[in-house]
């Protein structure tokens, strides 16, 4: 029998590219998996194709950022599935009013009117980066971890490889995801003892519906910023959704890695190893 059979998965963030496959996956072995997100519509989309494959799962409109709509996303989900087994904190995102248009600073940038430098970038817009990211990264854990304490369950935290080394032009998302992992070795330490792990995943680049327009082109052809990505990547290509489940099942697995927390893991094509020479 598989480990995930009849364990109760929370994913936030659950109708996106990526999570959308973690929660066909665990539902694939047996877990009832409940997503989340802001938009009943999408959620409903993956709960259809779950439930057309024969899996357990629910949608629970939710707002990370809120305490309260994440208690009250709890209280649904224990009513139905039971206490939390394993927490994926999925949602994320960035906010084109915090990035910059251009990679590098240069000399009269910040009097052009035309040319969106780091003097430009709006604080709200960053303090939304923040908010999804960070903030909606905590309020779940620890709205769950109550949960989790009682099941002895683990969390994963959806990090990025701009955690490691900050990405051009996007300052807020880069400074949030590594805070997400910083939180992440946190959160592992201080609930080790209570039998909680937590781990993180940094996934390279995928395509999906926030990044889209930032690396295909209306013809279909690879943005400049895409052809970057690529040239940086080892294995010379996106990543498929699909290639990040073999990490999400071991590393959620309490018996296959049951000694293993505060840990993040980069599932990327070898960008991450590559120095660019």
């Amino acid at each position: 029998m598989s480990y995930f059979e009849n364990k109760t998965v929370v994913i936030t963030g659950g109708s996106g590219v990526l999570c959308r496959e973690f929660a066909k996956a665990m539902a694939s072995e047996g877990a009832k998996v409940a997503v989340l997100g802001r938009t009943l519509s999408k959620l409903d989309e993956v709960v259809k194709e779950i439930e057309e494959n024969g899996g357990t799962t629910m949608s629970v409109v939710c707002d990370v950022v809120s305490e309260e709509s994440v208690d009250a996303a709890k209280k649904i989900i224990n009513e139905k599935f039971g206490k939390t087994d394993i927490l994926i904190n999925g949602a994320g995102g960035n906010n084109a009013a915090a990035n910059t248009q251009k990679d590098y600073f240069e000399a009269g940038d910040k009097e052009n009117d035309d040319v969106k430098s780091f003097f430009d970038v709006s604080l709200d817009g960053f303090r939304y980066v923040f908010d999804v990211n960070i903030t909606g990264t905590v309020i779940p854990t620890k709205a769950f971890m109550t949960d989790l304490i009682e099941t002895k369950g683990n969390v994963l935290n959806i990090s990025s490889m701009s955690a490691y080394h900050p990405m051009t032009r996007v300052a807020a998302y880069s400074a949030a995801k590594a805070a997400v992992s910083n939180f992440t070795e946190w959160v592992a330490v201080h609930f080790a003892k209570a039998g909680v792990r937590c781990n993180a995943m940094a996934p390279g680049f995928f395509l999906t519906q926030q990044n889209h327009d930032l690396l295909v082109n209306p013809d279909g052809t690879n943005t400049s910023r895409a052809d970057k990505i690529i040239a940086g990547t080892p294995m010379g290509r996106f990543g498929e959704p699909e290639e990040l489940i073999g990490t999400l099942l071991w590393i959620t697995d309490n018996e296959k890695a049951g000694f293993v927390t505060g840990i993040v893991v980069p599932v990327d094509g070898g960008f991450n190893a590559y120095s660019g020479v």
